[in-house]
């Protein structure tokens, strides 16, 4: 079997402040949760940035440069900065960053849909910040808009135009035509990085028969021409990349998924969910990749060709 790359999604643009008081958000703090997940086994990291007055998600350029440079300096792990930002923000909004940044990776949603985690709120008794509970609250009537025309915009500007290669997020099975569409029309090309999500309210549900219903469609759809990864919310991360590396898939983990390392336990760092579920992949003898490996296996520019 091929050897598994762990990715971690540092800090995300769901749970808000007063979730977890481990979630990072300022610069600084997302800069140290990053380099200790990579030193933990991490070998690419999925970045977003908050707000450090407040927590709250921004797709400011000057934020991100911020930490994107510590990071690099203090880590060979590939970066991989968002595209999806956060709730509410335009699509140039959420291009602002990456179009400055030039980075090996950015992650790209394959599709529309519904993204509820107003859910969330009722598990909060006291709030940190005015904004986090309409934030989540006002999801029941939110649609996260990534069309066609979206998609072939970010893969114009960011991957024809730099060199960028996606993680491509695919939170139900119709995200998976969604991309093989765009493959045959010559849009995008292999590998491709699919990240089959699970366990979000508007997307497929957490149930080990869909894990392998997309994988057998990703399977079908891709050929040898992908490299599978699975991601899974909250108390799921751990059962479903166990899962994805049994099966010879690539796992994620990170707080922007699951402020969880087990039933009850509430996870300090990013760095303790990197170590627990390399952990479990190594006591079933599985191999864990280097960033180096990581990159032969997505076809990445490599690091020396970032703008930051």
């Amino acid at each position: 079997m091929a050897k598994i790359i762990i990715s971690c999604a540092v800090t995300g643009a769901i749970h808000t402040p007063s979730m977890s008081d481990h979630l990072p958000i300022t610069p600084q703090q997302i800069a140290e949760q990053a380099i200790a997940a990579a030193e933990a086994g991490a070998a690419i990291l999925h970045l977003h940035a908050r707000n450090p007055e407040d927590g709250s998600p921004t797709p400011d350029p000057a934020v991100f440069m911020q930490f994107l440079p510590t990071i690099k300096q203090s880590t060979d792990a590939v970066i991989n900065i968002t595209t999806g930002g956060g709730l509410g923000m335009t699509l140039d909004e959420r291009l602002a960053a990456p179009l400055l940044a030039k980075p090996e990776m950015c992650s790209l949603n394959m599709g529309s849909m519904n993204f509820n985690i107003a859910p969330s709120a009722a598990r909060v008794k006291t709030w940190k910040h005015a904004w986090e509970k309409p934030y989540l609250e006002n999801t029941t009537n939110y649609i996260f808009r990534n069309t066609f025309q979206d998609i072939e915009q970010v893969v114009e500007r960011l991957g024809k135009a730099h060199g960028t290669r996606f993680e491509f997020e695919c939170y139900d099975v119709g995200h998976l035509y969604n991309l093989a569409h765009m493959l045959d029309r010559g849009v995008v090309e292999g590998p491709l990085f699919v990240q089959t999500i699970f366990g979000i309210l508007g997307g497929i549900g957490a149930e080990p028969r869909n894990l392998m219903f997309m994988k057998e469609t990703a399977e079908r759809l891709f050929g040898d021409q992908y490299v599978w990864s699975v991601l899974a919310a909250g108390r799921h991360q751990m059962p479903f990349t166990t899962m994805a590396g049994m099966l010879g898939g690539n796992v994620r983990v990170g707080l922007e998924d699951s402020l969880w390392l087990g039933k009850g336990v509430a996870a300090k760092s990013n760095a303790e969910q990197v170590a627990k579920i390399r952990r479990i992949l190594e006591e079933l003898s599985l191999e864990i990749a280097t960033p180096a490996e990581a990159r032969a296996m997505l076809a990445l520019k490599g690091g020396d060709l970032v703008g930051f």
